[in-house]
């Protein structure tokens, strides 16, 4: 009994303790990491994926997933930015929509909420895996990118826009804030919320949530849905640090959000995880990242270095299973 509960609490602290020696090697092996600058700069680079990793948190705690993450971002990112330079033109009748930095932001936020129900809605309405789904999701809003941008950037969206990426309030960057208030809000949700109840019931078992009366489906289509608009708010904050939306932004970055859950202490079954084991699955990726880039890496091992991280993790996870 005693050597179970050391177990439990060493598999507790493993994500802060991957980080601790983590910083300690880098700061070692290199004279640059540890730097107010630096440190400001890898919160600015995290911040993005922490919003992002939350949605995704949540999908994976009711035992699914999503690969699509990364295409809402850039899509999202992208009807922002036209939205705010170009407006909407109806030459046939003579109408021209103009937007604000508000009006804008908010569309891009419900396009992204309008895509993950979609994704919610195929995988609980037709019981399409959520693996297929996101997939054939991933690939439309891509699609949907380069249609909506003609394959070009969308550059010079303004002052007001761009200090949402990369400006300061009371000292701390503008993405660290937004993120900031994005984990508190998902921590309540979590864990003082009968919906956040719902999430962990359904992902640890979802036959016993069914017969307790659980709306599995609505409840679903909501966490997806939560998710999309999580990638919207990443597609907003890499435009507005970008002063641009590339057609290509946010690729493979629902592996980068998927790594920081699974590290982070999440479960791939569901019904086991927190968010705040996920924000520093983010970190140590984000901390990872700049410090490969620091050592000059090449981006190639980087990609495997990564993965071999990505994989022990995982081992890490079914080994911790097993012991309970």
């Amino acid at each position: 009994m005693i050597s179970i509960k050391k177990n439990l609490n060493i598999a507790q602290f493993q994500s802060l303790i991957a980080l601790f020696i983590l910083c300690l090697a880098l700061a070692l092996m290199t004279d640059n990491f540890m730097t107010t600058d630096n440190f400001w700069n890898v919160m600015r680079q995290i911040s993005v994926n922490v919003c992002i990793s939350v949605g995704m948190t949540l999908v994976i705690l009711t035992a699914g997933i999503d690969l699509s993450v990364g295409s809402i971002l850039a899509f999202c990112g992208a009807v922002t930015a036209g939205l705010l330079s170009n407006g909407i033109s109806i030459p046939a009748i003579n109408l021209f929509i103009g937007f604000t930095v508000l009006g804008a932001v908010l569309a891009g936020l419900l396009v992204g909420g309008g895509l993950g129900f979609i994704n919610g809605y195929a995988i609980t309405k037709f019981k399409v895996p959520p693996f297929v789904a996101t997939l054939a999701m991933l690939t439309m809003a891509r699609g949907f990118t380069m249609l909506w941008t003609k394959g070009h950037p969308i550059s010079g969206l303004g002052e007001t826009f761009g200090f949402l990426g990369t400006g300061w309030f009371l000292g701390i960057p503008m993405p660290v804030w937004i993120s900031g208030i994005v984990v508190v809000t998902a921590i309540v949700l979590t864990g003082k919320t009968r919906f956040g109840r719902y999430i962990y019931a359904i992902g640890g078992n979802e036959n016993a949530s069914l017969l307790s009366g659980i709306p599995i489906a609505k409840v679903k289509m909501w966490v997806y849905a939560l998710a999309g608009i999580l990638a919207a708010v990443g597609g907003i904050l890499v435009t507005a640090r970008l002063d641009s939306a590339q057609p290509n932004a946010g690729f493979s970055y629902e592996l980068d959000a998927i790594a920081a859950v699974v590290i982070g202490g999440t479960s791939l079954s569901g019904g086991r995880g927190t968010i705040l084991g996920t924000v520093l699955g983010a970190i140590i990726i984000g901390v990872l990242n700049n410090g490969l880039i620091l050592m000059s890496v090449s981006p190639f091992w980087q990609q495997v270095i990564k993965g071999l991280v990505i994989l022990l993790a995982v081992i890490i996870d079914k080994s911790n299973q097993k012991s309970e």
